[in-house]
């Protein structure tokens, strides 16, 4: 499953490089491209426990960047 999550407050590249990385690391990620000037995550992951990834991938976004919010 494909999802392109709009982020909001993500206040420069150096995080969000460590949040791509830290998504990047989660079983069943398949792809995570954050991207710091449109302020947008790609994200494609297995269609199975879908919703359990998402927790995870805001989770590690909210440690990294305490100020970022997803909008799913």
């Amino acid at each position: 499953m494909k999802r392109i999550i709009k982020l909001e407050d993500l206040d420069c590249a150096s995080c969000a490089s460590k949040m791509e990385d830290a998504v990047r690391k989660i079983d069943g990620v398949n792809y995570v491209s954050v991207n710091f000037i449109t302020q947008t995550m790609t994200l494609q992951t297995s269609d199975e426990n879908f919703d359990e990834i998402i927790k995870k991938v805001v989770k590690k976004c909210k440690h990294i960047e305490p100020e970022c919010t997803l909008y799913l």
